[in-house]
């Protein structure tokens, strides 16, 4: 096959396409299926005191798997800098991207075992591995951004891929839902159809990446690695640290996106369990909610995208910022003893969907633009990622230490909203460039 040209539409939209195929992920086994599976699953095999064991030790299991995702993030906050380094000297960064992408598919469909109390080990140990998957690949799929796009195009592309990752897992999520609702066509029972979405997700996920890997170029700069590529690739980290300490209006970027990533990452994670053990929601409801998030997050994705081409990327991004406060305070006010509070999570769920797309969206394409003229792309981006694994773990932390002190988790959404507020300042310092303003 011919080479794309950087800027080709084909090129971008096959770059775009690695959203259709991942955000199954996001959605399915880190935002709704799994999560109530787990936690159905956990609350079967539970003492008396709501605690589960796991390596001798009791848990309380929304506190196990907040922890368990947490140490995932530190794996990658870890690893991702080191490969990358690695991979701008060799200028491979498909065969890292096809390398994760493996083994979170692989270990997604290994879900498919956890079934019982016996099977426990299997959930965190694949939940560990699969995460590892899904946000190493993302590292060397954002960092081909610079490379595919012209940085007038980045807003637009960037967007252009969580809305095909929105749509997909939509799609992926309403035939989950049927498996599961239909207890596989009454040929087996919910617990097995939530199982098969597992393996469902797995085969989505690197089937449709073969998509994207048909059209990305490898080594655009044509590197040629010498036999000691690993202590290069070090070298490699090391010289982009430096240059990175050089650039304010980047540094700043990355310390607002810190911040609001603790709280963003967090509330997405955490969704399904905060409606399902909070507010005693149904499993129906709560997926359709989410379902709903995800459809509103397309329309939150192409506006703010047309926002920040007429205002800009930092005051489009400080808009999301104050709704996500606000998205804070409804949770607070949440209480199952509301009536209808399936409504109330019904519209808070597309007040975060209006601005989830967008979030991550601008993030990327902001931090893009601001890079300096560069061959170190994956090693740039595994900074942004680092940044972002750092916030999770941080925010994951400090939200299962205020369950484990109030017993409530509306206060740690709250909370929340402090770094929300802390990110909307820090933003405002950032001084504009030639297409960042």
């Amino acid at each position: 096959m011919n080479k794309l040209e950087k800027g080709n539409k084909k090129l971008l939209n096959a770059w775009a396409f690695y959203d259709w195929a991942n955000s199954v992920y996001s959605l399915v086994i880190s935002t709704a299926v799994f999560p109530i599976y787990y936690s159905s699953m956990t609350s079967s095999f539970a003492n008396l005191e709501g605690n589960i064991s796991f390596l001798g030790t009791q848990w309380n299991p929304t506190t196990l798997y907040d922890y368990t995702l947490a140490f995932s993030f530190l794996i990658v906050a870890f690893i991702s800098p080191i490969l990358s380094g690695i991979a701008d000297y060799t200028g491979n960064k498909l065969k890292f991207l096809k390398t994760f992408c493996l083994i979170g598919s692989l270990s997604v469909m290994s879900l498919f075992f956890f079934k019982d109390e016996s099977t426990l080990w299997i959930a965190i140990v694949f939940t560990i591995t699969a995460s590892v998957g899904f946000w190493g690949s993302i590292v060397f799929y954002n960092a081909y951004l610079p490379e595919i796009a012209f940085p007038e195009q980045q807003d637009n592309v960037s967007a252009k891929g969580f809305i095909f990752g929105y749509t997909g897992s939509v799609i992926l999520m309403i035939i989950s839902l049927v498996l599961v609702q239909t207890k596989v066509f009454g040929l087996l029972d919910e617990a097995y159809g939530s199982r098969l979405t597992f393996v469902l997700v797995g085969l989505w996920w690197l089937g449709f990446a073969q998509i994207t890997y048909s059209r990305l170029p490898n080594n655009v700069y044509g590197h040629k690695p010498e036999k000691d590529y690993i202590w290069k690739g070090f070298r490699e980290l090391k010289k982009v640290a430096k240059e990175l300490a050089k650039y304010k209006s980047l540094k700043r970027f990355l310390l607002s996106f810190f911040f609001f990533s603790v709280g963003v990452q967090t509330i997405v994670l955490m969704a399904g369990i905060f409606g399902s053990e909070e507010l005693g929601l149904p499993t129906m409801n709560l997926i359709l909610t989410i379902m709903l998030v995800q459809i509103v997050a397309i329309v939150g994705a192409f506006l703010f995208s047309r926002i920040s081409n007429k205002l800009g990327n930092i005051t489009a991004l400080k808009i999301t910022l104050v709704i996500w406060c606000v998205v804070c305070f409804i949770a607070f006010m949440l209480d199952k003893d509301l009536e209808r509070i399936d409504i109330y999570f019904y519209l808070m769920g597309g007040i975060l969907g209006l601005v989830l797309g967008a979030t991550q969206s601008l993030a990327r394409s902001t931090y893009s633009k601001l890079l300096p003229e560069t061959e170190d792309h994956a090693t740039y981006f595994s900074f942004y990622d680092v940044t972002e694994k750092i916030a999770i773990v941080l925010g994951m932390f400090i939200f299962g230490l205020l369950i484990s002190i109030t017993d409530s988790m509306q206060w740690s959404v709250l909370f929340l909203a402090i770094f929300f507020l802390i990110s909307f300042i820090i933003l405002s310092t950032i001084k504009g460039t030639k297409y960042v303003r």
